[in-house]
């Protein structure tokens, strides 16, 4: 079972919530939003974004590069933990 399929639940719960900032942006942009409350607005699912985009790569590091049903070296798990807070850094 796939990384993504495990976490169907949580991955759609997300994808969801951007969906309804992204909605937002667009209301603010059809009416009268200020542009601060825009720029916000776009912020905020930039940021969403990128969690979700952090989130899988890490289930995919996790699931793919890391076999699961393998025993994992110590320094390949250190290595993971490292490369995957550098990636959250990077994307926040």
């Amino acid at each position: 079972m796939s990384h993504t399929t495990k976490d169907k639940k949580k991955l759609l719960s997300r994808i969801r919530r951007i969906k309804g900032q992204t909605e937002a942006i667009e209301r603010a942009l059809d009416g009268e939003g200020e542009c601060e409350e825009i720029l916000q607005l776009v912020a905020s699912c930039r940021g969403a974004l990128n969690g979700l985009m952090a989130e899988l790569i890490e289930g995919h590091l996790r699931f793919h590069v890391l076999d699961p049903n393998q025993k994992t070296h110590p320094s390949q798990l250190e290595a993971a933990d490292e490369l995957m807070s550098v990636v959250k850094r990077y994307l926040n």
